[in-house]
């Protein structure tokens, strides 16, 4: 028996706890569930509210609470009005059969009038308070009048009082009765929604008069237990708020709590800027409330109760569970839950919105890989089976009805089988007439030599037009799969970019602020958005400076040596009146900036010319330079190079790789037409952050880079854009220093000179001896002195454009921040 114990003992002290802690947890959240569901869902909560409504009273007198608060519940949660029916009545009752007779006629009253007004008027919620006002008023009329036989003018007076009242609390309970239900949405109150509330818990409060527990009132316990928990949710405010308004009523219903809104409000103003202590904090906030306005108003005789009815408040409110006050946070404005609510939320969409990004993203790469051309290996079998169709195609029409068929293609097969193709070679390269050893052996081996070539050479025209047409599918394919990949890269890059968290940088903005402030610059408040070197992004308000630039002269050099780089300004939105604040955007220059000059000619000194040019800076910290010659002169010319470039522009605008868009172009330049329309491309990029520059050429002439008296070549061998399918082309990456020259020129420009053998000697010479650095004028010297070589006639179109790069110095950037050199000393 001993030993039975002992095993029973052992096995239950093997339990493990965090196994008993869940087991607790789950029942807690089961009575939790099966509680909410009983009192809200169910709606006996508001079998309790009415209740409590129902034995209120204003003035000891006036009961104006049932009938709106039936009303309100009637018109909102119809399905619930049976409870709220007999909770009133039952709360009447605890008064007095009179108020009994009150409650109940007025809303039997209501029933019968609210069912003929629906019928005559269709908005008949705008018309319910003034048919509580009448309801009210007829109904104590007749019971003051025949029932108690009170017919003079104090309670006529109080009648239409209380009746007014009515009107009024059924314009409140409207606001306040959804938020005792169930909602399936997330829902932010709002100020009048918060004080509707806070005026139906305090009506609330008003039946509880008269309840006490040894000597104590319950009503003071539960409404200072309710300024604890509204200063504990939502601060200082919002707890004085509910500490007048709650004291503000329980005044009306008893003259002898009029005092007691004094100590309501105090303790939610000192409970609400004690929040930070937590809940010891708040309910510290209520004693020193009660012990200071407890021997202030009524002495030491009477403090004891209050005392005693502030420590159960405190109690109670120790009591509350953390969820409960955390869940009624979240819809209020301006606390900390609502805002990471509101936080969550807004991350929520930003993860649903980059996550269905991504799936664009791939479906893009997937349409990408389904538009990608065959492997070789498939295409060479492919190339082959085309041409035994070719050949059999041939061989129907010529040796079908030959007698020595058999001997051809059953005995001597490969024989036959090469001749044949070799002849189709010939023919395919237009070489079949001068292969005159070919013919011979043909002639020999063949009795109808001449009717198989003459067949050979015509289908070879519709075989040639077919495979053109397949090559041009093939490109199409190519063309589509690169660009869907390419925009499958930037969806996926911009899915990325949405997915990062902005960091917090209140330390920083602190630490900017005081600085400025030491500096004497007074600033309204600093918000830091991003710190990222070279993409820093600052806002500020300052108070109005009447436009003496403080923001680019002071404030943006201090940043820069405060934060170790240029910073200037890049948005200001002066204040609409003077003695306001205007808001200043600063953020990251780039370290290079690039001055352009151009000088161009169309040929003959015509008005329209087949090069066009292009200077942009792009989005992604880069600048653009770029000509382009279309294939001889005029209009069409124009168009082609003009097109190029504006094509150029826009896919480089995405961000999509310089490679990928070059190809693109390539492709639609040589699959939307069949004539001989070609365009150069010479494109430049460069980096504004280190200077480094890549260079593109298809088809163009040189680029030359001038160095202080030193001057470089830039070239690749490429063939114009549009010539050939299969664009392959190099990149010429070269490093840029500040004060350096980049020259592109047209064919033009760089072939024009004539009597001069070499072009690249005399174009550096001619670079090397200019006596300026400017951009427009190193064009302009450069076209004259090309067009002086031409003995003044422009023969063909000519273009200059010419960048210089420099290091990026704002304006007010050299002012130093004295006070930080006298931290670091």
């Amino acid at each position: 028996m001993e030993r039975a114990e002992r095993g029973t003992v052992r096995r239950i002290s093997e339990v493990p706890m965090n196994e008993t802690q869940a087991t607790v947890s789950r029942w807690m959240r089961h009575v939790k569930l099966r509680l909410g569901h009983l009192f809200v869902h169910q709606g006996f909560l508001l079998l309790l509210v009415g209740f409590l409504l129902g034995r209120a009273l204003i003035l000891s007198k006036l009961t104006p609470f049932a009938l709106p608060f039936f009303v309100s519940v009637y018109m909102l949660r119809r399905d619930k009005a049976a409870f709220a029916f007999v909770s009133l009545l039952a709360g009447a009752l605890t008064l007095s059969f009179d108020a009994a007779l009150f409650v109940g006629l007025s809303m039997f009253a209501f029933l019968l009038i609210y069912g003929w007004v629906r019928k005559v008027i269709s908005e008949s919620l705008k018309i319910v308070p003034f048919v509580v006002f009448v309801l009210s008023l007829s109904a104590k009329w007749l019971i003051s009048y025949y029932w108690l036989g009170e017919r003079t003018a104090y309670d006529v007076a109080m009648a239409v009082v209380e009746a007014g009242l009515s009107l009024v609390l059924t314009l409140i309970f409207m606001q306040s009765i959804p938020l005792l239900a169930a909602r399936k949405h997330r829902h932010t109150l709002r100020a009048e929604e918060i004080i509707s509330l806070i005026i139906l818990l305090a009506s609330m409060l008003t039946g509880m008069i008269g309840w006490t527990l040894s000597g104590l009132a319950l009503e003071h316990v539960a409404s200072r237990y309710l300024v604890l928990v509204f200063a504990f949710v939502a601060g200082a405010a919002t707890g004085s708020t509910v500490g007048v308004v709650t004291g503000l009523v329980l005044s009306l219903a008893n003259v002898g709590n009029l005092s007691e809104m004094s100590l309501l409000a105090f303790a939610g103003l000192l409970g609400g800027l004690l929040k930070e202590g937590k809940k010891p904090g708040v309910a510290l906030g209520l004693l020193i409330a009660t012990l200071l306005l407890g021997l202030y108003g009524s002495g030491k005789a009477e403090i004891m109760p209050t005392l005693l009815e502030s420590l159960i408040a405190a109690a109670l409110f120790f009591a509350t569970p953390r969820s409960l006050t955390e869940k009624m946070a979240k819809h209020i404005p301006g606390t900390a839950e609502y805002v990471n609510e509101q936080q969550q939320y807004v991350r929520k969409i930003r993860d649903m919105t980059a996550q269905r990004v991504y799936q664009f993203s791939n479906v893009f790469q997937a349409l990408a890989e389904s538009f990608s051309p065959e492997p070789l290996r498939e295409a060479a079998e492919y190339e082959e089976r085309e041409v035994d169709y070719f050949l059999s195609d041939i061989t129907e029409k010529t040796c079908q009805t030959c007698f020595k068929k058999v001997q051809c293609w059953a005995d001597n097969f490969p024989t036959t089988y090469t001749y044949m193709k070799q002849m189709m070679r010939e023919a395919d390269e237009q070489t079949i007439g001068q292969n005159q050893s070919l013919m011979r052996e043909w002639e020999r081996y063949c009795v109808k030599a001449g009717k198989v070539v003459d067949a050979i050479e015509k289908e070879m025209v519709t075989y040639q037009a077919n495979r053109r047409l397949k090559r041009q599918i093939h490109e199409s394919r190519k063309l589509v799969a690169e660009q869907l990949l390419g925009v499958s890269q930037v969806m996926d890059d911009f899915a990325k970019e949405m997915q990062k968290e902005q960091e917090n940088h209140y330390l920083q903005e602190e630490q900017i602020y005081h600085a400025l402030q030491e500096f004497g610059v007074e600033v309204g408040h600093v918000d830091i958005y991003s710190l990222e070197k070279g993409n820093i992004d600052i806002e500020m308000s300052i108070p109005y400076c009447e436009g003496r630039g403080e923001c680019e002269k002071l404030i943006a050099p201090m940043l820069s040596d405060i934060l170790g780089e240029t910073i200037v300004v890049k948005r200001e939105e002066c204040a609409a009146y003077p003695n306001g604040y205007c808001r200043v955007a600063f953020g990251s220059t780039k370290a290079f900036v690039v001055e352009t000059g151009v000088a161009f000619a169309a040929k003959g000194g015509g008005f329209i010319s087949g090069d066009s040019y292009a200077m942009t800076e792009l989005a992604t910290g880069k600048y653009a330079v770029a000509i382009s010659d279309g294939m001889g002169n005029g209009e069409r010319a124009h168009y082609e190079s003009r097109e190029t470039l504006r094509l150029l522009q826009k896919i480089l605008q995405t961000g999509m790789d310089e490679s990928i868009a070059i190809k693109s172009i390539n492709s639609i330049l040589a699959l939307r037409t069949t004539e001989d329309m070609y365009a150069t491309l010479d494109l430049a990029i460069i980096d504004l952050q280190d200077a480094t520059t890549k260079f593109l050429k298809i088809g163009s002439t040189p680029s030359f880079i001038k160095r202080g008296n030193n001057v470089m070549k830039v070239e690749a061998s490429n063939l114009p854009m549009g010539i050939i399918k299969e664009v392959e082309f190099d990149v010429v990456t070269e490093q840029l220093k500040s004060g350096d020259l980049l020259i592109m020129m047209s064919d033009g420009v760089f072939e024009g000179p004539i009597n001069v053998e070499n072009h690249d000697l005399w174009m550096k010479r001619k670079i090397q001896e200019l006596k300026t650095n400017d951009p427009q004028e190193v064009a302009d010297v450069i076209m004259e002195e090309v067009i002086r070589q031409c003995g003044g006639e422009i023969e063909d179109d000519m273009t200059v454009v010419v960048a210089k790069v420099r290091h990026n110095t704002p304006k007010w950037a050299t002012i130093p921040a004295y006070m930080y050199m006298k931290k670091a000393q």
